[in-house]
């Protein structure tokens, strides 16, 4: 695992993203407007340094749907480490949370 006091700002944002239920790519980048060449290679290395899992969501889901398979993450445990960390170096981080959706 990456020392959690070297975590960008960038992998700081996405793993809070991902933290508060935003579980794929494209809903990264929507919530974060991060652009896809960061956030996808992003995901990748956080994968690797095992700060977050990834699984593909079954074929004929996303068939259904009329759409490619997604890629959804979770933070793991070494991420929610690395992100109270972060959230300590960076305190905008710490703010960023999932918006309020309002009742009709």
């Amino acid at each position: 695992m990456p020392d959690p006091a070297r975590l960008s700002h960038t992998a700081a944002l996405i793993l809070k993203a991902l933290k508060e239920g935003f579980a794929y790519g494209f809903d990264i980048m929507e919530v974060t407007g991060l652009p896809s060449g960061t956030v996808y290679p992003a995901l990748r290395r956080m994968e690797a340094a095992e700060l977050i899992e990834g699984s593909w969501e079954s074929e004929q889901k996303a068939l259904r749907e009329d759409r490619p398979p997604r890629r959804y993450y979770k933070v793991s445990r070494a991420g929610n480490q690395a992100l109270a960390e972060a959230e300590k170096k960076y305190p905008l981080i710490a703010q960023f949370a999932r918006p309020k959706v309002a009742k009709a």
